[in-house]
């Protein structure tokens, strides 16, 4: 169980039965009344977002999150197919709703973790996680034109899943580059 000031970004609580990741907290201290967390919460099951409040006496359920790494194979019409890292056999697909912004950055054959809830009747997958950096060819790099740095020195690139980001002006075709994969910024070049 959690404390109403212990309910900070990235844990995930039960809240109304399900499993909700805390996107924003903030602690408000009042002269006159006792201090109060209010939050905004993100379903993992339904993707709403809710804003909530946390009184001194209120306590949280933490999720009991399981981690599980699985590969993803390839995306077709829609469907992002993934298997079992260990048994390459046990295929599924997942939602691209329950993916998120992480589908920007997915390679085949690359190893993601999932976070697996456990509700007593079944297991499921409800977020993906990936690497913090990870690597990635350049596809497309326009030229760099000496003198161009009204932009702030940067370039649009493309990478090799299709991608694209901003990147300095030095990145060229064939390069492989690391991307922050929270943020979706160029990091460096490897």
């Amino acid at each position: 169980m959690l404390q109403y000031n212990e309910i900070r970004e990235k844990k995930i609580i039960i809240y109304n039965g399900e499993p909700a990741e805390v996107v924003e907290s903030h602690v408000a201290r009042t002269q006159q009344r006792k201090p109060q967390n209010q939050v905004k919460l993100k379903s993992l099951i339904s993707g709403k977002t809710i804003a909530a409040t946390f009184h001194v006496s209120d306590t949280a359920e933490e999720a009991e999150i399981k981690k599980r790494d699985i590969t993803f194979l390839y995306f077709n019409k829609g469907e992002f197919w993934f298997c079992d890292s260990n048994d390459k056999s046990n295929r599924f697909k997942l939602d691209e709703s329950l993916i998120g912004d992480a589908t920007k950055f997915l390679k085949q054959n690359q190893n993601v973790t999932a976070l697996i809830w456990d509700n007593e009747e079944e297991e499921r997958i409800i977020k993906l996680a990936l690497p913090i950096k990870m690597e990635f060819k350049v596809k497309i790099a326009p030229p760099a034109v000496r003198g161009d740095t009204s932009k702030g020195g940067n370039k649009i690139i493309t990478l090799e899943n299709g991608t694209t980001i901003s990147a300095p002006l030095f990145i060229n075709e064939g390069d492989t580059i690391r991307v922050n994969t929270e943020t979706g910024l160029y990091a460096e070049r490897v």
